[in-house]
């Protein structure tokens, strides 16, 4: 080997330890501090229920911050008290729903309410008798979900509110069941004219009412009853914590 290609080696050999420092296998470990700030902010990024508080804390969505979001409705808004709890009593009916779904039902249960002219109390005390908050309930004469609709009666006024229908199983929808058994528990009460006889029909079916009423007969009172007696509950519980 001549003189120049040795010397030519001795400068690589030393060029190469005095970049050992910089070596492009990676930086140093991170200090353990630095690590979890990078963690906490790739949580941030893949979860997109996760957000950053005013003072820079992580709030993530795990279920007590939502049951905290379903706890604080604005207060100045008479409705928002009311969605409160009804949240509180649907939450320990064990309805299966994610509590983000179950906002969304009572903010359906307050708003198709009002726009059918019904107490949101004595929508959810339907709800409460009829399926015990549980989507999926199915009765024994094949009614179905929320507020146990028949196929042939959703599918009815489905048809009229021009929603979407999809077969027996879209009752199973909580947000549709509940719209389709507010329009039909309100189109029972302007036909007979108060609420008892309406909750009479909801549970027996109108033609059964209608013939009783033509005889002269009283109408079943158990069903109302039972009705009657969870909406009083509910509604002494909203005006005493509103």
């Amino acid at each position: 080997m001549d003189h120049s290609k040795l010397t030519l080696l001795v400068l690589c050999a030393l060029l190469t330890m005095s970049l050992a420092p910089y070596s492009v296998t990676g930086p140093p470990n991170p200090p353990a501090d630095a690590t979890n700030a990078e963690a906490e902010n790739a949580l941030l990024v893949a979860d997109p229920h996760t957000n950053a508080t005013d003072d820079g804390s992580i709030a993530r969505s795990d279920s007590s911050q939502i049951t905290d979001e379903a706890q604080s409705f604005a207060l100045d808004d008479p409705d928002r008290i009311i969605a409160r709890q009804i949240f509180d009593r649907l939450a320990m009916r064990h309805t299966a729903l994610p509590e983000r779904e179950l906002l969304e039902l009572v903010d359906t249960i307050i708003r198709e309410s009002r726009r059918n002219n019904l107490d949101p109390a004595l929508v959810v005390a339907v709800i409460e008798v009829e399926s015990g908050g549980y989507p999926l309930a199915v009765s024994h004469v094949g009614a179905m979900g929320l507020m146990q609709l028949l196929p042939s009666t959703g599918q009815e006024i489905a048809e009229r509110l021009d929603i979407e229908w999809l077969g027996a199983d879209t009752l199973f929808d909580p947000i549709i069941n509940v719209r389709l058994g507010t329009a039909y528990l309100s189109h029972l009460t302007k036909r007979y004219g108060d609420v008892d006889t309406a909750l009479a029909a909801y549970n027996w079916g109108p033609g059964r009412i209608d013939r009783r009423l033509r005889r002269g007969a009283t109408v079943p009172s158990r069903y109302i009853e039972q009705v009657m007696q969870v909406f009083d509950r509910n509604a002494m519980t909203l005006v005493r914590q509103s």
